[in-house]
Order: structure tokens, then sequence, then C-alpha cells
């Protein structure tokens, strides 16, 4: 029996070293992250905004949405799916939903924040931070769902109190013992802005930190983050911009060019993972598939003499 993705997470969260979390925002791109060798991905909430909406993160995902994502990633990858659940979609007992919603979609683990909602990028100006007392009592409750349905599945309290108005770390670490308190795993000091901040994090608050490496916070290389003792590191919007950046300067000289262009993109990746996509997407997977199961003759019937990609 395949192993749950709570209980490979929490595995691998043992391993002593940080686990670099690279951000999806759909089946291809969390496929893609696999095949790279990454032990998991996170759903990124940016990016599926981005990419589902064509909208900025500031908050107009719903909960059905990123849940669907969430639900379509976590079947076509074998590792642990980290998802975005923002602020938890509204109070307590809306934030129960939320989870129960996250685990029958199949995800390993959420990191749900402490932002007034409608919420935005933690590395964007003009965030604002619920009362300490109201963010706990939405994680007792988180917490309180899990335990029912699922005690594995990791609870992660993101804390936004560094990068607001007149933010401190003084707050955030207050803030995150106390979510560490009411029954968070991991904590998520979003907004951090230099190396010697982290470390403070590291040595005050009393569990496992997962650090975000974007935005207005250092650029640490893994070795650093082991040596200051990291649980998890993101890569939230990574997918999304590679792919953003190779999509406009294919399209800038497909306009330019017309079938010249084309010509010249499937030259350059004759020898690429993707140079033969169907092969990469899985029809030779089907094909094996259809011979086991359908019977002979009409395996031989769709392929005998047909034109295309022969799986």
């Amino acid at each position: 029996m395949r192993q749950r993705a709570t209980t490979r997470l929490r595995e691998l969260l043992k391993g002593g070293r940080t686990l670099v979390k690279p951000g999806a925002f759909n089946a291809l791109s969390a496929m893609v992250i696999e095949k790279a060798g990454f032990s998991c991905c996170g759903v990124s909430g940016y990016a599926v905004s981005a990419s589902l909406l064509g909208k900025p993160d500031v908050g107009l995902l719903t909960l059905d949405e990123i849940v669907m994502i969430t639900r379509y990633i976590a079947r076509a990858v074998s590792i642990p799916v980290i998802a975005d659940a923002d602020t938890g979609f509204g109070n307590a007992i809306n934030a129960m939903r939320t989870v129960e919603d996250f685990i029958g979609a199949g995800a390993a683990a959420i990191h749900i924040e402490d932002q007034v909602a409608p919420k935005r990028c933690g590395h964007v100006a003009g965030k604002q931070v619920v009362p300490m007392e109201e963010m706990v009592g939405k994680l007792r409750a988180c917490d309180h769902v899990r335990r029912e349905l699922d005690p594995d599945f990791v609870l992660i309290a993101r804390c936004d109190a560094r990068g607001v108005a007149g933010g401190s770390v003084d707050e955030l670490i207050r803030r995150a013992n106390a979510y560490l308190d009411a029954g968070a795993d991991m904590i998520f000091p979003e907004a951090l802005t230099s190396e010697a901040e982290l470390e403070r994090c590291a040595r005050e608050i009393r569990g496992p930190l997962h650090f975000n490496r974007t935005g207005v916070s250092p650029r640490l290389p893994v070795s650093r983050l082991d040596e200051i003792g990291i649980a998890m590191v993101s890569n939230a919007t990574g997918a999304l911009r590679c792919s953003t950046t190779a999509m406009v300067d294919y399209f800038d000289e497909f306009a330019r060019d017309d079938v010249e262009a084309v010509k010249r993109f499937e030259a350059r990746t004759k020898d690429h993972p993707v140079g033969n996509l169907h092969a990469f997407m899985g029809f030779p997977a089907i094909r094996k598939l259809e011979e086991e199961f359908l019977p002979a003759a009409e395996v031989l019937a769709k392929y005998d003499g047909a034109v295309g990609f022969q799986p």
C-alpha cells in the first residue's frame, strides 16, 4: 500500500536537513519538479492566482479554486504536497472546513497566515495582521480537525508581523511561540529582511521553521540554512517565473517570425526532455495500460498503420 503523503512528509522533516520545497501552480509544473528530483513541492497561492485568474496575489483566490488545483497536483505526483491556505478563508470555523478540504484533496500540509483578509503577497507592502488571539483560535480549530481526520497532516503557521507597518521581529517571535502552543507544527516567519533576523528566529522560536527565500528575504544557500537549522525552504514562484519568461520570449519571437520561429524552437529543443512532449506526458504508459486491459484486437486496430506518434 502506498504510504500516506502526510506520513512521508513527517519522515522527510525528521531527516535533519533543510527540505527544499519548489512551488507548483498546476499538475504539469509539479510533475516537472518531481522529475527534477525534489522530494516535495508546494502549491503557491501567488502562482495559482497568476496562472488561474491572471490576477495578483491579493486574496482573490477562493477555497474551492486552490483546493481544486491542489487535488490535481496531489494526484499527478507521488511526492508530498504543501498547499497555501492563505488566511484559512474565514474565521476559525471556516478554517476547520479549509483543513477538511485540503486533507480530502491529498495535501500533506498547509500553511495558514495571520493576515487580515483579504490578504496579499507577504513580500508586498500593505499587509495587516489580525490580533494574536484570533489566530491562536484559528490554529486550535485547525488542529482539532486534523487530529480527527489525519494526525500526520502538517500544520504550518505563517506569521506576517515582521512585514506590516510598524512590525518587528519581536512581535513575530511572540506570536510564533503562541502559535506553536496552539497546535502548529512549524512556523513560517514571513518577510524577514536579513540573515541575522532568520538566525534570531531560529534561536528564539521554539519549533521548526519554514523560510521563504524570495522577495525581501536573503538568498541564503541550503548549506547555510542547514547550519542555522531551518526545516524547510520554499522557492514559491520559480516555476511561474521561468515558465512565464519562456512563454514571453517564445511568443515575441513567433509574432515576429511566424513558422521560422517554430522551426528554430523545435531544433533547439530536439534533445530536450520535453523535445518529445508526447513521451514526456506519458502516452507510452497509456499504451501499456491499453495492452494490458483492452482486447488485443482493439489495441491493434487503434495503432496498426495509424498516422502520428507511436507510443
